[in-house]
């Protein structure tokens, strides 16, 4: 027999997983956390144009450093990068740590390369 679970249930489950990551480029450890579905939604939004269909004209610019600030978090799970403004600095950082970051961020929150090809439009 099957047990269905309640709304209680489904919203009251820890269900955002993490990772520490090693980042010997920064001198140490950051925690990355799975993005909820509202935060992907909302950054995969800035990737489609206002007819929301259309890719917008920048395509990946930014891509490694937005989907870096949007899951980098210390340990009680807060953001650390908040503004746009902190995202572009933190696009200035090392490409290779900001890869990592990333791929431990599309690993957590399900984001396939397909994805990212959709949302570019390459």
């Amino acid at each position: 027999m099957t047990t269905y679970l309640s709304a209680e249930q489904i919203l009251g489950a820890d269900d955002l997983a993490f990772e520490d990551v090693e980042v010997p480029e920064w001198g140490g450890t950051v925690r990355v956390r799975e993005m909820p579905g509202t935060e992907r939604d909302k950054f995969e939004s800035q990737f489609v144009g206002k007819d929301g269909a259309s890719v917008r004209a920048e395509g990946l610019e930014g891509f490694r450093a937005r989907l870096a600030a949007a899951t980098i978090v210390d340990e009680n799970g807060r953001q650390l990068f908040r503004s746009p403004a902190e995202a572009k600095r933190l696009g200035e950082k090392s490409a290779r740590a900001l890869q990592r970051v990333c791929e431990a961020a599309m690993r957590l929150s399900a984001m396939s390369e397909d994805d990212v090809k959709e949302l570019t439009g390459n």
